[in-house]
């Protein structure tokens, strides 16, 4: 469990927004940290990729691996 307080303003918006979504808060609160989260981890993989850059394959390379015919 998280508690946390928000500014009057946010806290506002965030009652606007669950009663136009017919939502709870809590729902809205879990479902944009989840979002951001996700956000968060592809860029830090996107980071660490361009940090450490690993083979690279032209689609020339691809393609030519793939059974195209079916």
């Amino acid at each position: 469990m998280l508690a946390l307080e928000l500014p009057s303003e946010v806290a506002k918006r965030l009652e606007k927004a669950a009663r136009g979504a017919g939502r709870t808060k809590t729902s809205l609160v879990r479902e944009a940290i989840l979002r951001y989260l996700d956000d968060l981890e592809d860029v830090n993989v996107a980071v660490e990729r361009l940090e450490k850059p690993a083979k690279r394959w032209t689609l020339a390379e691809l393609e030519k691996g793939l059974d195209l015919e079916g």
